[in-house]
């Protein structure tokens, strides 16, 4: 789903050319400070009239690409202040709420709130069930990825292998959605130390990245590396495990910055490497 595509016309009741078609792009390819601060100065720009219909999905990208800078808790506070703005304007179980509801429920999963985060998923996996717009079923398959995360946080594994392998089933489309499933899936059997399990899992999500484009594939940057070396770590190959982490700490750092949680977590594995 593209929650920041154009939904205006212009007076001639032609499509317009979306306002944040530049920090879409930014975003995409992986500039998120440039892609924060262009959508801000759309948000800013177009905070009048009060029902401006951009400002509030300006709002929505910069706190998407803050999060993609590791200011998570900066992300959660705008998630927060724009979720009362989009039920008014949208409605409480529109796509685009409920996308905004998704982004932030993983959001608090990188704050460590993972409970929170399991609960809303959940919600926003029900009420997307309940949909009968094109973009639920991808909205209900990504809150549950992000319930997948949380349940495995939580040392969940097994709620989250059947959560994962459900979705995966359901959801056949070799996209991002099924790359992180998969790596879902490889997290939640590493955490019942099936190591070659995970390893194998993580070996499909890596063929299948290499099949997407660079940019569908750019926010899971590390993402594989990372349950690859969490697989090899479990199976003794420890050199093997350290030279993937360090590749995974390396490429977060330089995508994300050092605070990303998922910059924390490769720099985590590292030191439980050279400590093991």
């Amino acid at each position: 789903m593209r929650l920041f595509r154009s939904r205006g016309r212009d007076d001639a009741g032609q499509n317009t050319r979306s306002p944040l078609a530049q920090a879409t792009a930014l975003y995409k390819a992986g500039r998120y400070a440039e892609a924060e601060a262009e959508a801000r100065a759309v948000a800013a720009a177009r905070s009048r009239p009060r029902d401006d219909v951009f400002a509030p999905l300006a709002l929505g990208m910069a706190a998407l690409a803050t999060g993609a800078q590791g200011r998570h808790a900066e992300a959660c506070a705008g998630y927060d202040a724009l979720l009362p703005v989009f039920g008014r304007i949208y409605g409480a179980e529109h796509p685009l709420t409920l996308k905004l509801r998704s982004d932030r429920a993983q959001t608090l999963s990188a704050l460590s709130r993972h409970a929170e985060c399991e609960a809303e998923c959940a919600a926003v996996a029900r009420a997307a069930t309940r949909g009968t717009a094109p973009e639920m079923p991808l909205i209900a398959a990504a809150a549950r990825n992000g319930q997948v995360y949380a349940l495995t946080a939580q040392g969940r594994h097994a709620e989250g292998e059947a959560l994962a392998r459900e979705t995966l089933a359901a959801h056949r489309i070799p996209d991002r959605l099924t790359l992180v499933l998969r790596l879902g899936l490889a997290r939640s059997l590493n955490g019942q130390a099936r190591h070659d399990e995970a390893l194998a899992e993580a070996e499909r999500a890596d063929e299948l990245r290499r099949s997407l484009p660079d940019e569908e594939c750019r926010p899971e940057t590390g993402a594989v590396e990372l349950a690859v070396a969490t697989a090899l770590l479990g199976l003794g190959r420890g050199t093997e495990a350290h030279t993937r982490a360090a590749a995974a700490h390396d490429a977060c750092l330089a995508a994300f910055g050092p605070d990303h949680r998922r910059t924390v977590e490769a720099r985590t594995l590292l030191d439980r490497i050279d400590g093991a």
